[in-house]
């Protein structure tokens, strides 16, 4: 049994996209992240900062994207979304999920934000090292690890996506354009943009 624990219109859009990628079967609980009396205290039995997402599979809780996003592509081996240990992609693959999550993400969220601090002074780093870093490598390979599409997709895909149409952090360069257009066009990326939207204006999905 696999439980997905969601907000509409937040972070954790990129593991629910990963999810339908998967094609396996899941649940889904919504965390109301915006209630004005906040997140219910007993949801920090299952993420200890009240935040999403987070998984429940088979009775394992695992929190943070790039740790989710590791767990079910190796959790599903057959949805072919994770380089196997020994895959000269898998040093790649790791890079680019950490990246999205530890660096890329503060990254926009400070550029959203307006908050302004010193790349010295913080684990992250700047927004030009990380342009100039992402503008490099998918300027050399179609994909985030390579040359074929992981779950490390689903993590810088939707940050890209977010960072550059959605919150207008980062510039709207020629070569991330091009990574994005066939993400994009991604049925199941089409298919979780759709059930998201429903989740946010109906609160529930249609039967």
């Amino acid at each position: 049994m696999l439980t997905f624990y969601h907000a509409p219109r937040s972070r954790s859009f990129s593991i629910f996209w990963l999810l339908e990628e998967l094609g396996e079967p899941y649940t889904i609980e919504l965390v109301d992240i915006r209630a004005e009396a906040g997140v219910p205290e007993s949801y920090r039995a299952i993420q200890p900062h009240k935040k999403v997402p987070a998984i429940v599979h088979d009775g394992t809780t695992v929190t943070e994207r790039a740790a989710i996003s590791l767990y079910l592509a190796d959790a599903f081996p057959e949805s072919d979304l994770a380089p196997a240990l020994g895959d000269p992609m898998r040093a790649a693959y790791l890079t680019a999920l950490v990246y999205t999550d530890a660096v890329l993400d503060p990254i926009i969220a400070t550029k959203a934000l307006d908050i302004s601090y010193k790349p010295g002074d913080v684990s992250f780093g700047s927004l030009a090292d990380a342009v100039a870093n992402l503008e490099k490598r998918l300027g050399a390979q179609d994909y985030a690890a390579g040359d074929r599409f992981t779950a490390a997709d689903t993590q810088l895909g939707s940050a890209l996506h977010y960072g550059i149409n959605i919150f207008g952090a980062l510039p709207r360069l020629p070569v991330f354009q091009a990574y994005l257009h066939p993400l994009l066009a991604r049925p199941a990326l089409q298919q979780c943009m759709q059930k998201d939207e429903a989740l946010a204006t109906q609160g529930s999905l249609k039967p």
